[in-house]
Parts: structure tokens; C-alpha cells; sequence
């Protein structure tokens, strides 16, 4: 008996070895511009069977509305916050001209490639700009970082995408991209690609809410189950653990749904869907925001966020321990009142107070923090006395031992 026990026991601990063993790699997946009303009204078989391995949840973009991260609901801007884990006042792309990238705020793509180079990255996109000028591929101000695998740029070829025909143009190009990704996952297995797919979004401004659009989305739905179809190929065929994450970069406004940019509840409404059983408590709680994509990548790939890029993380992980949610800061006569949300009432532990009155990181410098008191995470809510720190600009860092947090405050004049 005491044999068969062991003999069990060693086959365990195989299989948990094997398990820790297994490669991660992620894709996630950006579908223009659908609302989570919709995607909810809509057939979509396939997705709802992604998400029954995991998880479906509502979600927003936007940033915090009213406030000093107020972010357009526009395309490129979202796929930035995603890409940042970042609101615009940081990552500064506040349209789709993508002007002037804060490259000081890195991409999940360059924390991978800093401190695992030998790892591949792919970007499958109808738009080119989301490698050339988000990801800042070849970029002296992105470390030159180098995207393995690109299918991308479709939009400028005329010849092999002619703009008529019977299938409208951005429909071939995203089954094109489609193609492109399905096949490299298959055969080359990147360990974190980017998906952008553009069709519901043309078809959302052109027509709004309608028979077209909805068809849109149900084609994206067929499109995803291919994506999938790859995704299991590689897991039930090598020793890879793959998460997928799809999700969208705005909502559209509640007149028609043509529209979007702006700060309506229809236009922030987003979603995700992903296959990861193991998220945590934090999206039962709270609303999930797509800056929380980024860290959420991280903790899956085992990627190590550095202090300075953590400080300015907007996003929550959702998978692994979280201990606190929900920051707020309030400025009255020279003092900041500070508040949280323990995730586990039960848990036990400090969480550290830092304040700076710089904001350096946006130039590439380093900005100064000073500790301000350690208190016990169950106490909620901490004020600081900041009279011997007069500025009219305050970063607040809270740090527990699992997730931090921060806020800004922007004061209108120096006090």
C-alpha cells in the first residue's frame, strides 16, 4: 500500500513539474469598436466558448472621467492604454495621428524583449502604424526593439486588396490578418502577438447600429473561432500554456452607435473575454479597465515589472493575489487624504505610503519619492500632511506586498 502511495505521489509531482515547465505565451486581440451591449446581443458561439474556459467580463476605456486621466475614446488611443497600461496623460497618444508616443512609458512588448530577448513578439494588423508608431518597431526611442513576426500594412495595398469588389475591402484584409496569425501560431508559436482587427469598426461608423454591423461581428466571432482553433493545436501538441485576450478599444454613442470619442457610458462600455480560468477577485469587485490588460500579461508571462514602471501602472492584474483596488486621493488645506479597497478583508499587512511632487519619468528622468508613513492595509485610509512639501503636482504610490496603486493630483494653483 505504502508503495502504490508513493508511486502516486511521484506521478504528481511529475505532473506539477511539467506543468511549471510549459512555455507561456499570449495573444490578445483588439476588434474596433464594439460596445459591450452588443457584443453580449449578438450570436457568438465561438467566443462564448473561449469564455467558458474563462472568463467574459464588462469592461471600460476612457480613463477616469472628469479627472486628470480623462482619456479619449478613440482607436489608437485605447490600443495605447492597453499597450502601456496607461491613460493618455502618460502614454500621450490622444488620437489616431499618433503624433508624439511617450516611449518613456514601455510597451508589454519591450518589458518582454528587456528581459527576455531570445522571445518572439508578432503583430498581425490591417494598420501599420499600430507596429511602426505604437510598438515603435526599429525606433531609437524604443531601444530598437524588433518585432519578429509582422503581417501588417494592408491598407496601403491596393493591388492585391483593390477597393471594390463584393466583399468589402477591410473584410478581406482582416481575414487576411486572420490568416497570417492562425498560421504563425501554428508553425511559429510567437510568445506574445497582437491581433488588431478593423471591420466592425468601419462598419460601425458607416452604418451604426444595424443588420451590417451586427453581421460584422458575428464574421469577427467566426474569425476568433479560428484563432482558437490555433491556440488549442498548439496546447494539446506541444508544452505551451497559451491565454488569449480579446477585447475592443472603445464603445459607440448611444444615438445611433456611429460615433465615439467622447465620455458617455455607451462609449467607455468594453469588454474582454479571455480563456484564463484563474483571474482573480479583483474583476468581481470592480469594473476591469483595458490598462489592466498590461500587468495582467506580465504576471502571466512572469515578466518583471521594473519600480519605476510599476509606479505608474494605471492597471490592477487579474490574475494572482491582489491585495488592494480602488485608490483615491483627496487635496484639503495642505493635506492629501488617501483612501483604498482591500480585496481580502482577512489579509493581514502594511502597505507603504510615497509621495513625489516631480513627474521626470515623462522626460526620462527619475522622479524622487519620499515615504510618508507604513500603515495597516485593513485601515482604509491614511491622511498626509504635505505642508512641508508645497507643489502644485503630487504623485501618490501606494505599495502593498502584491499590486500597487497610484494616483495624481493636480492643483489648479500652488497652495
Amino acid at each position: 500500500m505504502k508503495k502504490k502511495v508513493l508511486v502516486v505521489m511521484g506521478l504528481l509531482v511529475c505532473s506539477v513539474t511539467l506543468f511549471a515547465q510549459r512555455t507561456k505565451k499570449v495573444v490578445f486581440v483588439i476588434a474596433d469598436g464594439i460596445p459591450a451591449d452588443v457584443i453580449e446581443s449578438v450570436s457568438t458561439p465561438h467566443m462564448d466558448a473561449i469564455a467558458r474556459s474563462g472568463r467574459y467580463l464588462r469592461a471600460y476605456v476612457g480613463g477616469g472621467k472628469g479627472t486628470y486621466s480623462e482619456t479619449p475614446t478613440i482607436s489608437a488611443v485605447g490600443y495605447n492604454s492597453l499597450l502601456t497600461g496607461t491613460w493618455a496623460n502618460k502614454h500621450n497618444v490622444w488620437d489616431n495621428n499618433i503624433d508624439a508616443p511617450d516611449y518613456h512609458y514601455p510597451t508589454i512588448f519591450r518589458l518582454l524583449k528587456d528581459q527576455y530577448p531570445q522571445k518572439k513578439i508578432a503583430v498581425f494588423s490591417s494598420w501599420l502604424d499600430n507596429r511602426t508608431k505604437l510598438v515603435g518597431d526599429g525606433l531609437a526611442e524604443t531601444n530598437r526593439i524588433h518585432v519578429d513576426i509582422a503581417a501588417d500594412g494592408f491598407e496601403h495595398d491596393t493591388l492585391k486588396f483593390p477597393k471594390s469588389g463584393p466583399v468589402h475591402r477591410m473584410h478581406r484584409i482582416d481575414e487576411h490578418v486572420v490568416d497570417e496569425a492562425t498560421q504563425s501560431i501554428r508553425k511559429q508559436a510567437p510568445d506574445l502577438s497582437w491581433i488588431y482587427l478593423e471591420y466592425t469598426d468601419d462598419m460601425g461608423h458607416g452604418y451604426g447600429d444595424s443588420p451590417k454591423f451586427y453581421e460584422a461581428v458575428e464574421m469577427l466571432d467566426k474569425q476568433m473561432g479560428r484563432v482558437w482553433e490555433a491556440i488549442r493545436y498548439r496546447q494539446e501538441k506541444f508544452k505551451e500554456d497559451w491565454m488569449i485576450v480579446i477585447t475592443t478599444d472603445h464603445g459607440r454613442s448611444e444615438t445611433d452607435g456611429m460615433g465615439h470619442g467622447g465620455q458617455s457610458a455607451r462609449q467607455r462600455s468594453t469588454w474582454m473575454i479571455t480563456n484564463n480560468p484563474a483571474l482573480n477577485t479583483y474583476p468581481d469587485h470592480y469594473i476591469p479597465g483595458v490598462v489592466d490588460i498590461f500587468p495582467t500579461i506580465a504576471r502571466f508571462m512572469n515578466i518583471t515589472i521594473p519600480q519605476a514602471v510599476n509606479r505608474e501602472l494605471d492597471g490592477v492584474p487579474m490574475i494572482g493575489k491582489v491585495s488592494l483596488a480602488e485608490m483615491s486621493v483627496n487635496y484639503f488645506q495642505h493635506k492629501l487624504d488617501i483612501t483604498w479597497a482591500p480585496l481580502d478583508p482577512r489579509e493581514n499587512g502594511n502597505i507603504k505610503i510615497w509621495i513625489s511632487t516631480t513627474n521626470q519619468i515623462k522626460t526620462g528622468g527619475a522622479d524622487s519619492y519620499k515615504l510618508m508613513g507604513e500603515v495597516p492595509l485593513r485601515q482604509k485610509h491614511f491622511t498626509v500632511d504635505v505642508k512641508d512639501l508645497p507643489s502644485g503636482f503630487y504623485k501618490v504610490v501606494l505599495e502593498s506586498a502584491t499590486n500597487t496603486l497610484n494616483r495624481w493630483v493636480v492643483l489648479k494653483e500652488k497652495k
